[in-house]
């Protein structure tokens, strides 16, 4: 061991070596390697520096080394459903405890010492699910303790998949997980205990996070911990732009079933709320996601009112025509009738068929008409009643994902 007097000279000597060169983020989207650096010994800087080894987990004995995790997710965002993505904004405090970096407080009288994330070991992850990490600091800074107590920050963006439960859009509620794994390590060296801290104070968002939980997934391979959102639609935004259109188009069909049948103008009213409901049933369409199970019930819904809308809109039109043609009949072979009654009409004047004030009698077409509106406003009403009940009662569950159906795919296990 060197003097003491030359102890705060080889301190800044080493500081001003460790902060030579820095390389990118550890935490990657899919992929993962591990730094080699060279590292002088707190107890022998006598070591040359030309020789590099590489950083080796620390030693815990017997058991593994318990790594704590903190995550503060601080914002989720561009929650595409169409996509199946979400984006969000996390920011990670790993912890653990590394002898090796301990040095005597007494000796050198220094609080902590703020060293490259690439000088010392740290635990390598993976996101599973991310489609893209983008970091904030990629030359992260570690703060070493003289007990060898390290703290790590890492502010990250990452865009992951998500398997939203699609089931009752636009009141939805899907729980999405971001896996972070450590490839490089096994369970029997590196253990992670995970806490997550909800710091989300925008709500003006479509999708609003109610819940935040961590869990360690067992009988796992590697260390790993997950971080689920639980995520809850408004539904402001579909009701305004779905259900109030769809609503407002069947009520008008139905008051226009008042119009008289023998009225030209109510056929190219149902005929104009048929086309303009096919126009926003195929926008709609593409509005709405789909899923190979569990599809929104919403698509079942509107479907259903495009039928309803057909139905009237046919119904219309056959009896319409049914009608003409019979006063057509009725025109070209009229009823004859003895001469005498025919003078007598005339001495009386103006046919009782022209006559003001006398009612005509309805004919057949208009009585199934009258009686298709009444049915056709006690169907609609209660298919509304039936949809609201099935929407609230009804349940599905999804198809596992193929990973877990094979009966040789999925994660690997122990």
């Amino acid at each position: 061991m060197q003097p003491l007097t030359m102890a705060p000279r080889l301190l800044l000597l080493l500081l001003a070596f460790l902060r030579l060169g820095t390389t990118g983020p550890l935490v990657q989207g899919r992929g993962f390697r591990s730094p080699t650096v060279a590292w002088p010994s707190f107890f022998n800087f006598s070591q040359p520096q030309g020789v590099q080894e590489t950083i080796q987990i620390p030693n815990n004995g017997s058991a593994p080394l318990l790594v704590d995790v903190q995550v503060f997710v601080s914002n989720v965002f561009n929650v595409d459903i169409l996509r199946y993505t979400v984006s969000s904004m996390l920011l990670l405090r790993l912890s653990w405890v590394d002898t090796r970096l301990a040095w005597n407080a007494s000796l050198y009288p220094q609080h902590a010492l703020t060293l490259p994330w690439d000088s010392l070991w740290t635990p390598g992850l993976t996101i599973q699910e991310a489609l893209w990490v983008d970091w904030q600091d990629q030359s992260p800074r570690a703060r070493v303790g003289p007990d060898g107590h390290v703290d790590l920050y890492l502010a990250l963006t990452t865009e992951t998949n998500c398997d939203f439960e699609l089931l009752h859009f636009p009141r939805d509620q899907s729980d999405c997980n971001l896996s972070f794994y450590a490839l490089s390590n096994t369970v029997l060296e590196l253990e992670f205990r995970a806490h997550a801290v909800n710091e989300i104070v925008s709500v003006k968002r479509e999708y609003v996070v109610w819940g935040l939980e961590t869990q360690i997934p067992p009988r796992q391979l590697v260390p790993c911990f997950q971080v689920t959102l639980r995520l809850q639609n408004t539904a402001l935004k579909a009701i305004i732009a779905l259900l109030v259109p769809g609503e407002a188009l069947l009520l008008a069909d139905m008051c226009g079933g008042l119009l008289p049948l023998r009225a030209t103008e109510r056929i190219a009213y149902k005929v104009t709320l048929l086309l303009g409901y096919l126009v926003f049933h195929s926008s709609l369409v593409q509005a709405l996601p789909s899923s190979s199970s569990c599809n929104p019930l919403l698509i079942y819904y509107f479907t259903v009112l495009l039928l309803l809308l057909f139905i009237s809109t046919m119904e219309t039109m056959l009896l319409a025509a049914l009608q003409a043609r019979g006063h057509l009949r009725a025109r070209s072979s009229p009823i004859p009738t003895p001469r005498g009654e025919q003078q007598d009409h005339g001495d009386l004047g103006p046919h009782p068929e022209e006559a003001p004030g006398v009612k005509e009698s309805r004919s057949w077409a208009e009585d199934a008409d009258h009686i298709f509106f009444l049915v056709y406003v006690v169907g609609v009403v209660c298919s509304q009643f039936f949809f609201i009940g099935f929407w609230m009662w009804a349940t599905c569950k999804s198809d596992p994902a193929p990973g877990e159906a094979i009966p040789h795919g999925g994660q690997p296990r122990l």
